[in-house]
């Protein structure tokens, strides 16, 4: 027989033990929602950014594509039928020319060789190319914070004149390990839609 001393001290007991359970319930909810949180955070950080350059996912070398690999460590990929062309010590280019000989399409990588930088990108590449001899250049678009392969990439859209055409383009630099590497690709601006899924492949494809 339960006496009336230990009835309230047994009620006591279920209370707490009750107040405990919910508690602890409170406390797992809690938890689940934080990490939900994080969970929903890291998933947005890790979603590819909108914008013009949504393109420039990690992608890898398509089939029967050629990879040119560069002393610095970076490599491109480039599509059968281009050739490859001379240029600076360390870079490489390709191209895909008409029957003219004319550069229909271009790609090139080269390894940092001076001033450019990731903050100052945006602004050197116009600079760079007028200081190359190209008239009308003209910024169509251009974005920071980009993942270009396994590096941290800015890249900018533009279009120039040079004394054969006008020419379009996308100009990316990318730190990688151990250097940073210029990739660009480049079209007349008049074909630029009809070589722009085989430009941007290169691009996604290319490793700093």
């Amino acid at each position: 027989m339960v006496t009336s001393s230990r009835a309230p001290r047994r009620r006591r007991s279920l209370r707490s033990a009750l107040a405990l359970a919910a508690l602890a319930a409170a406390g797992a909810l809690l938890a689940s929602a934080f990490s939900h949180g994080d969970g929903q955070r890291a998933a947005a950080q890790a979603a590819p950014a909108a914008g013009p350059f949504a393109w420039l996912r990690r992608e890898p070398v398509p089939a029967g594509w050629r990879v040119a690999q560069l002393p610095s460590g970076a490599s491109l990929p480039y599509p059968p039928g281009w050739h490859t062309l001379g240029g600076d010590a360390g870079s490489f280019s390709a191209a895909l020319a008409g029957p003219d000989g004319r550069v229909l399409a271009y790609l090139n990588a080269t390894p940092r060789q001076g001033a450019e930088s990731l903050a100052g990108w945006i602004r050197f590449r116009p600079r760079h190319l007028r200081a190359e001899g190209d008239r009308a250049v003209r910024v169509l678009s251009s974005a920071t914070g980009l993942a270009p392969g396994a590096g941290r990439g800015a890249c900018v859209g533009d279009e120039y004149s040079t004394s054969l055409a006008r020419y379009r383009e996308v100009a990316c630099l990318v730190e990688g390990r151990p250097a940073a590497t210029v990739l660009v690709a480049a079209a007349e601006s008049g074909s630029w839609q009809r070589y722009a899924p085989v430009l941007e492949r290169a691009l996604a494809a290319a490793r700093p």
